[in-house]
């Protein structure tokens, strides 16, 4: 079936060759950017052996992307942060946490491009005019301190480094702290899980 509730399906070769079953017809990897940015949903699933291997296939076209010259959005920063949470308690709430930011961050980019078309009414140039630097680095500094401080909140290490160490009550309630932590972390994956289901 090429198709699967309009999720487009495509295979890949043990060739490394990309099959597009919807439109029949061999496409690259810049193709399948293409077609996230146009917001068509698809699912690349592994030719022989049929395993949905769509995760792989989109880091490889984020690593594609961050190795052209100038197409960087990944800072290192962030890279190694986002290693240190695997294997962390942290790891299950990260995906969730990142996939609500990008929304955030969209949505507030269309904020940002309507009140300039309201601004400059229907003026062809206000089409072409891009967002002010600023107001997007504002975004992101914001961002990244609302993921530092998700971080500094999950991880046990940075509650045990905030709290006093010559204090028995501020320990009690740390303890108290993760526990509470723990069983919200706990109702969030299983919320996660049967959303998946």
């Amino acid at each position: 079936m090429a198709k699967n509730s309009g999720t487009i399906t495509i295979k890949k070769y043990a060739n490394r060759r990309l099959y597009n079953t919807g439109t029949s017809t061999y496409v690259t990897l810049d193709d399948l950017a293409v077609m996230v940015k146009k917001g068509e949903d698809f699912v690349v699933l592994d030719a022989k052996s049929g395993d949905d291997i769509t995760h792989s296939v989109l880091t490889q076209i984020i690593f594609e992307q961050e190795s052209k010259t100038g197409n960087t959005l990944l800072p290192v920063s962030f890279l190694r942060q986002l290693i240190s949470v695997y294997g962390d308690q942290l790891q299950m709430v990260v995906p969730s946490y990142l996939e609500h930011s990008m929304s955030a961050l969209t949505e507030q980019q269309e904020q940002v491009r309507a009140q300039i078309t309201k601004s400059f009414g229907d003026n062809p140039m206000a089409r072409n005019i891009q967002l002010p630097i600023q107001l997007v680095e504002e975004q992101v500094r914001r961002n990244t301190e609302m993921f530092q401080k998700a971080m500094q909140m999950f991880s046990p290490f940075a509650l045990a480094h905030s709290a006093p160490s010559e204090e028995a009550p501020k320990k009690s309630d740390t303890s108290k702290d993760i526990d509470e932590l723990k069983s919200q972390l706990k109702q969030l994956q299983d919320k996660i899980n049967s959303i998946d289901s």
